[in-house]
């Protein structure tokens, strides 16, 4: 198999946003206005995963609601279980919902960790090697994500990152950061952090997203004052292919390497054994102790490195034992092939590549 550089095509075909912020920034508000947006967009309906009843009272009309006072029209799933939200995205009807809302990631990833039913460490906390398979349904989840052609808004709660200051010592703020499995920020094309901003006492709050990340390049950098759809997914869309990627899933990825890392090193193993069988041969046909050292000193330290060990060994062996031979009284009392001057011939047996 040949693996080869291309030029770059578009192959994302849907969006794949993250958002996240403290309680009261709009996250909820701000998914359902991007998704509305979206849906209209795509001609598709909106599926809504929603873990906290966060959607309660956007699907009522409320007259009192100073911005989208009518509905917003989605189907949601209630709950709170990772294997429950699995079923359903795996279960998507893509003819019928084009876009997709997970709030919040961050209690789906409390419940992978909350199905961990082995022993805590002494100072409970969870054993290292637990962690691969507690991750193992939250990868699922965010390869499925990730894959679908449909657009996604992944939703989660804010946290603050700390780190070592490097002067002192001490834990200190560094910032903040998605309340998640750590990798989840690194996988969105879009990631937008959410504020509540209050100019002065007298004007109401409006939401503010900072553009934390963007791999499109546009929106990069930016804070968006009240961001819909129109502001934060329109202008992304245009750079969108017709066809959605489906990555491998890490599992998938691990079994293609294992397979190729186990071909790659019987092939090896392979040419090793084709290799020794030649200096072996060699070794054995040498009639003098010059013309084995002749041998020896083509097995350079480059030459040794294309056996595996137990080759080597082997090559080794029969030139210890061809030197014996060559250095031994005849049996029957016939001449020997002309040997060397002993007094000028060390007796020791050298490393085949050593004189």
């Amino acid at each position: 198999m040949t693996t080869t550089f291309q030029k770059p095509i578009p192959l994302k075909a849907a969006l794949k946003l993250g958002l996240y912020g403290p309680a009261g920034s709009g996250k909820t508000f701000t998914a359902l206005l991007i998704a509305e947006g979206l849906a209209r967009h795509c001609g598709k309906r909106v599926a809504y995963c929603d873990t906290e009843q966060g959607t309660a009272f956007y699907a009522q009309h409320v007259p009192q609601r100073a911005a989208h006072p009518e509905p917003f029209d989605f189907e949601v799933l209630h709950t709170k279980s990772i294997t429950e939200v699995l079923a359903a995205v795996h279960g998507l009807d893509q003819a019928t919902y084009g876009v997709l809302v997970v709030e919040s990631i961050t209690h789906l990833w409390e419940s992978c960790k909350n199905a961990f039913a082995g022993r805590l460490t002494r100072i409970g906390t969870i054993p290292l090697q637990a962690w691969s398979t507690i991750k193992k349904p939250y990868k699922e989840l965010m390869h499925l994500l990730l894959s679908l052609p449909v657009h996604v808004l992944i939703c989660g709660r804010q946290g603050i990152d700390y780190g070592e200051d490097e002067a002192s010592g001490e834990l200190k703020n560094l910032g903040y950061r998605m309340r998640a499995e750590g990798e989840t920020a690194y996988e969105p094309d879009v990631l937008l952090r959410l504020e509540s901003f209050k100019a002065d006492r007298k004007t109401l709050a409006i939401p503010v997203a900072h553009v934390e990340k963007d791999r499109t390049g546009i929106l990069a950098g930016r804070s968006i004052e009240w961001p819909t759809s129109e502001a934060v997914a329109k202008p992304l869309l245009g750079l969108l292919g017709t066809t959605q990627a489906a990555l491998p899933s890490d599992d998938e990825v691990g079994v293609q390497d294992a397979e190729t890392l186990a071909r790659q090193e019987w092939e090896r193993q392979q040419r090793s054994a084709e290799l020794a069988g030649e200096y072996v041969a060699r070794l054995t046909l040498a009639e003098t102790v010059a013309a084995l050292q002749q041998v020896g000193k083509e097995l350079t330290p480059a030459v040794k490195q294309r056996f595996v060990p137990k080759e080597l060994e082997r090559v080794r062996r029969a030139y210890g034992s061809r030197l014996a031979k060559l250095k031994a009284p005849a049996a029957d009392g016939r001449d020997r092939p002309e040997q060397p001057d002993p007094s000028k011939v060390s007796t020791a047996v050298p490393t085949p590549g050593q004189s």
